[in-house]
This record gives structure tokens, sequence and C-alpha cells, in this order.
């Protein structure tokens, strides 16, 4: 016995075959327990996809949303005309080479210069300036180009002075002549009105206007669409019921006429600022039951999730509750509305001043300058008056694609 040695038995077991790894059938996703630990493997035996589990699985809910909304190329794009735009409202005046206000009769609807980059094979960028005659059969001066009188341009050359970012003098302007001559008095890349005053500067300062406009009005009506909805969907009762009729008595008015009343409602002798100001609330009081009433609907369905009655029992504020617990979780649905409100806010603030009820001379926005194409001669005849048209509808659409990139990434565990 002693003699005898334990040795495994040499003849194979039916039930098992001799090499289990290579007798075991190919894999199959969510066949069972061995599949599932094989596709296990395989995802893990790459370290970039070991390391992609391990980001997703420690983020935040802001980098979900941020990756999801990288694969949104519309709302990418979107974001970069945004921020491109509104770029151009904290350097109007270093991109505006001429003072909006300063006119010449003599200038009268000039027409737009083209702008050659190249003169005899090098890079020399230039325009011909214009002369001007009498049509005698319609007595309207008309202008035409004149090669002999070449005028370069140059970059970061001298112009009007101004205070950078509203506190540092300079007099530095992305464009310039490279002659001794007045930049505003012989280059107008997009034309002049019907003052003779230079659309490309106008524009820049009527951009910083009217979008400037529209986002504080967007953050006041948000502000009091999430406080009025908040507390209208969360405590119910008399609350609810007056925050509705509210909103309906201001769902009832007509929009124009109501914006004409309270347009004539402001002053003549008021400064551009005080009707700034004046123009930004009238536009934010109106725009914010649609957002009040998508927030009270959702608290309405939330509030008595268990989650809420486990916050009140640990002692949390009514206040804590309602805009740290349930408002983050209508995160998309403020997103999405207000994706949709600042293009109306703009929009708004265009329609009002294009009709004479909002901002008014001297005053510049895109509503001020589109004054000017309000009858089909000035559209025949000057078409570069409705040039501030184009960055309307070119807003309009970023922030529509942006917005959808946004409501999308809002909620990233979603498909």
């Amino acid at each position: 016995m002693a003699d005898q040695e334990h040795k495994p038995s040499q003849s194979p077991d039916p039930t098992e075959p001799a090499d289990p790894d290579a007798a075991r059938p190919p894999a199959t996703p969510g066949t069972g327990a061995d599949s599932h630990d094989d596709a296990a493997e395989t995802v893990y035996d790459a370290s970039s996809g070991a390391a992609a589990e391990d980001r997703v699985a420690v983020a935040s809910q802001f980098q979900l949303m941020w990756w999801r909304f990288r694969r949104h190329r519309l709302a990418m794009f979107g974001g970069i005309v945004i921020l491109l735009f509104y770029s151009v409202v904290v350097f109007a005046d270093f991109l505006a080479y001429a003072s909006p206000h300063a006119s010449e009769a003599e200038r009268s609807l000039m027409p737009p210069q083209r702008v050659y980059l190249f003169d005899d094979g090098s890079f020399s960028p230039h325009v011909f300036g214009l002369d001007s005659r009498r049509n005698p059969q319609t007595f309207q001066r008309e202008y035409f180009a004149n090669p002999d009188d070449k005028i370069e341009l140059s970059f970061f050359a001298e112009g009007f002075e101004y205070n950078l970012f509203g506190f540092i003098p300079t007099n530095r302007h992305l464009i310039g002549t490279a002659n001794d001559r007045e930049i505003g008095e012989s280059v107008f890349l997009l034309g002049t009105d019907v003052q003779g005053r230079d659309m490309w500067s106008r524009l820049m300062y009527a951009t910083r206007i009217s979008l400037t406009i529209g986002l504080v009005a967007v953050i006041v009506s948000i502000a009091l669409g999430v406080v009025m909805g908040g507390l209208s969907g969360f405590y119910g009762g008399w609350v609810d019921m007056v925050v509705q009729r509210m909103m309906e008595l201001l769902y009832s008015i007509p929009t124009i006429p109501l914006w004409m009343g309270l347009a004539a409602a402001v002053p003549d002798h008021w400064s551009i600022l005080r009707i700034y100001f004046a123009i930004t609330v009238i536009i934010a009081l109106i725009g914010w039951t649609e957002l009040a009433r998508v927030v009270r609907g959702r608290l309405l369905a939330l509030r008595e999730e268990d989650f809420v009655m486990a916050a009140n029992l640990a002692g949390a504020s009514q206040f804590r509750v309602i805009f740290v617990h349930l408002v983050p979780l209508v995160l998309s649905h403020i997103i999405a509305a207000v994706s949709l409100a600042l293009p109306a806010m703009i929009v708004a603030e265009t329609s009002l001043s294009f009709l004479g009820l909002g901002l008014r001379p001297p005053a510049v926005s895109w509503g001020v300058l589109l004054q000017g194409a309000q009858n089909i001669q000035a559209v025949a005849l000057t078409p570069w008056l409705l040039l501030p048209a184009i960055p309307v509808i070119v807003v309009i659409l970023a922030f529509s694609f942006l917005g959808d990139g946004l409501r999308d990434a809002a909620d990233p565990y979603g498909m």
C-alpha cells in the first residue's frame, strides 16, 4: 500500500473534454456565465477600453453632458458661431474702424467697396476709392470705383480713441489705412446709410446692443420662470392659483398692443441706457411665462417622489428641496426653453426697434439699422441696407443648433 501512489486517471472523462479551452465553443454575448466572462476579458484586455470604462464610472454629470455634447456636430458648430458673435460684443470698438455716429451728407448711400488681397502677386490688401457723379435722368448720386485711387489697408492701425473693456484707453483697431488718409472717410466695407454713416462700424455696435439685450432679458426671464414655476408646482393650492391667473392674464393680452403700450410709456427724454434697461425689463416680463409652465408641470409630478419625502425628513428647507433637489431634474427642459428664448428675445428686440417701439436713434441695434430698409425702393436701390438681417438669421440658427445639442446632452444616460 505504501508503494502505491495516487495518480490521476489516464482515461478521459466522457462528460468533460480533455482540453476545455480548445473544445469550448466560441462565446456569444449574453449566452451564459462563461460567455460573459470571455466578453469581459475581451473588453478589459484593451487598455483604452478599460480606461474609458473607468472614466465613465467616476465621471460627474457635467462630464457626461460634455462628452455627449461633443458628439453633436451641429451643436458644436452653433456654439462656435455664438462665441464668435459674443467676441464681437466684447471687441466691438476694436473691430469698428470708424465712429458709428460720424455722418457726412456727401457719403450718403455709398455701396460696399470690394477688398483686393493681392497686388502684383504679393499680399497687399487694398480697396479702390469711390468717385461720384449725378445721374442726369434720375438726379441721384452714383458711385463708381476709381482704379487710380488705391487705398492700402493695414492691420492693428491707429484710429478713433475708445476704452477697451470699458477702462483701457486705446486707439488701435483691427483695420486701418497704410496711406495718410482717414479710414472713416475713405473706406466703407459695407457701404453707408442715408446719412453717410459707415455700416460696418454701426453693425459692430449693433451686434453688441442686440445680443446683450437678448442675454440679459433671458437671464431675468429664466430667474422669474424658475422661481414662479417652482413655487407654483411645489406648493400648489392658492399659490398655484395666483401664479396661474397671473400667467393667463399675460397670455390674454395681445403682444403687439402690449409692446406698443409699454414702449409709449417710456419717456422720450430718457437716456439710451435707461431706454435699454426698460426694453430689457419689458421683454423679460413677457417671456417668463412659458418656462414657468414647464417647471410647474414637472414639479407637480416630482414633488410626491420618495426622495422629496426623505429630504423633508432629513430637515431640508423647502427652498433647498425646490432649487437643489427638484429644479436640477428639469435641467433639460430649462435648457430647451433657454435655447428657444434667446433667439425669441433677439427677434423681439429687433422687431420692436424696427417698428420704432424699441430702441430709437441715436441707439444702434439690428432693428434700428433695418429701419433704413422699410420700403421696396430702398431694398431695390440700396440692398446693402438689408445686411443687418444676415447676423439675425445666423444667430437664430446657431442658437437653435446649440439648444438641440444641450437638450440632448442634459440627459446623458438617454439614448
